[in-house]
């Protein structure tokens, strides 16, 4: 793998391992973001946060690489309605609709290590 993308899947490593332990140490700003018409918000928060985390670490395993990746593109697509919900309600500190863009870049990052 050339140097470039090695240190970038680090960097997404990282990204996902940071972004699940958050999950614990912050639970109040991700259960804000959850759409009223989920159930469990605390329950589905700590298991995305989960999710991050080992998806994070995964990655870095070459094994299990293809799979963890595609299991980062699935957990984005199946947060991206707490992202539209968090922006079309003005949740604040959530980025608003800036932040749904970026949902594509780490799709497009993930997917580059399928």
């Amino acid at each position: 793998m050339p140097p470039v993308k090695q240190a970038l899947l680090v960097g997404m490593s990282l990204f996902y391992v940071a972004g699940g332990i958050a999950h614990f140490l912050k639970p109040a700003y991700y259960v804000a973001m959850m759409p009223p018409f989920l159930p469990w918000h605390r329950g589905l928060v700590a298991v995305s946060g989960v999710a991050e985390i080992a998806l994070g670490l995964a990655v870095l395993v070459p094994a299990l690489r293809p799979w963890a990746a595609w299991g980062i593109v699935a957990l984005l697509v199946a947060v991206f309605p707490a992202n539209v919900y968090a922006a079309i309600e003005g949740i604040p500190g959530t980025g608003g609709y800036a932040r749904l863009p970026f949902q594509a870049l780490f799709i497009a990052w993930a997917w580059w290590y399928t």
